[in-house]
Parts: structure tokens; C-alpha cells; sequence
């Protein structure tokens, strides 16, 4: 189901702080358009405050239904109208994007990060991620280490960032898929099983600033 005029959307916008990546704000639906909505002015769901906002700001969105359940989205601000109020145009989604589940989380991104792996039996490895995600990764490891599905892991992951600072997350991670390459090596699925809100949110703006990227290519 799609949103509908005067229905609140609720959302936070893509930034390499991680404090501003946090913050929650609401706006009001005021047209519905064939290629997206018209939003009134945001304001910070805590404070009040009107946030501004730019062309291209990437949304993590949801708004919530009748029957009180969350209904999830990805957009992008795509352009402003001059009404009695400023409007802001966001991109509306297909019905096939929009989840129960709430979608940020499970953003992903290709990117080759260095992880420190350590298995049950306590041996330890070091890897490549082949994708990052705030739900979970995938890494490519040599054949030689006996992974499979089921396992849980001990994994720390190092984050740079595009202002050259390099943070580290670490969580617990279950193996839910491993390929087998033809190169010989392995290719792991792995889904966070517990991760702290601080590692996820490092994550996820590593995340969102790598799509950035992708987008201004």
C-alpha cells in the first residue's frame, strides 16, 4: 500500500554524522503525484524544529497504516514547489519497495572491508567483505577454513570513512549461506545475531556514504 494525502511520513536522512543520521523527523503528506510526494516542511520529531532540506538527501522513510503497522522505504528528495508553504518533492516508491521490514537496516552496499573473523573452535581469520549492509555482510575467505551454515561468529570490521577516519564495529554474526567460488575459496552470508546500536549506526553510515558515492558518479 501506498501513503496517502495528509498521512504522516516519519524518516531520517542519509549523513556522514552519525549523530544527525539519527535523528527522526515527520512530515505531512500535501499531494500525491504520479513520480512522487509532496511533503510539507519536516521538523525534528523531538525538538519541533524545521529541518531544511537539499536536493538528492537520501530518506530512510516509513509511515504507519490503519492497522498500526510500519510500512518501510527508501527515497530521495527530488525537488521543491513554492506554495502558501514550501513543499518538498521526494520520490515515490514502487509498491514492491515498500516492506514491513524496515528496509535501512538491510541497505547494502559493495565495498571490500578488511573483517577479523573468529570461529566456534576459537581459530581465527582475516577477510574481505564482497558486501556491507546494517543487517548483516557477506566476505570472501580462503577454502581452507571450515565454515558452514548455522555458525556463529565473533567479527570485528574496520570502517573508513570519506573524511579518512577509520572506526571498527564488532557483533556476533550467524552464517545463513556459504558458496563455494571457483576460485576455491568460500563466499559467507552472515546476518547480525548482536550488534550494539553504536556499531550498527557506524555501519550504516558507512553505508549510506558509499551509496552517496555510487549516486554522484
Amino acid at each position: 500500500m501506498l501513503p496517502k494525502i495528509n498521512q504522516m511520513l516519519f524518516f531520517q536522512i542519509a549523513s556522514s554524522d552519525e549523530a544527525e543520521a539519527a535523528i527522526e523527523y515527520k512530515a505531512r503528506i500535501a499531494e500525491v503525484l504520479d513520480e512522487g510526494f509532496l511533503i510539507e516542511n519536516p521538523i525534528n520529531s523531538q525538538n519541533g524544529r524545521m529541518k531544511r532540506m537539499f536536493l538528492g538527501d537520501e530518506l530512510s522513510v516509513y509511515f504507519v497504516s490503519e492497522d498500526g503497522i510500519k510500512h518501510f522505504f527508501n527515497s530521495h528528495v527530488l525537488g521543491f514547489r513554492e506554495d502558501v508553504v514550501k513543499l518538498v518533492k521526494i520520490r515515490r516508491p514502487e509498491l514492491d519497495q515498500i516492506t514491513k521490514v524496515q528496509r535501512r537496516n538491510f541497505l547494502r552496499v559493495a565495498a571490500e572491508l578488511e573483517i577479523a573473523v573468529k570461529m566456534p573452535d576459537q581459530v581465527r581469520f582475516v577477510a574481505l567483505t564482497d558486501d556491507v549492509g546494517g543487517g548483516g555482510i557477506s566476505f570472501i575467505c580462503d577454502g581452507k577454513w571450515t565454515i558452514s551454515r548455522g555458525q556463529v561468529l565473533e567479527c570485528w570490521l574496520l570502517i573508513p570513512y570519506k573524511n579518512g577516519s577509520i572506526e571498527h564495529a564488532s557483533f556476533n554474526a550467524e552464517i545463513v549461506r556459504v558458496v563455494q567460488l571457483e576460485t576455491g575459496r568460500n563466499q559467507a552470508m552472515i546476518k547480525f545475531a548482536g550488534i550494539n546500536d553504536t556499531d550498527r549506526q557506524r555501519i550504516i553510515r558507512f553505508c549510506f556514504e558509499r551509496q552517496l558515492e555510487f549516486r554522484n558518479r
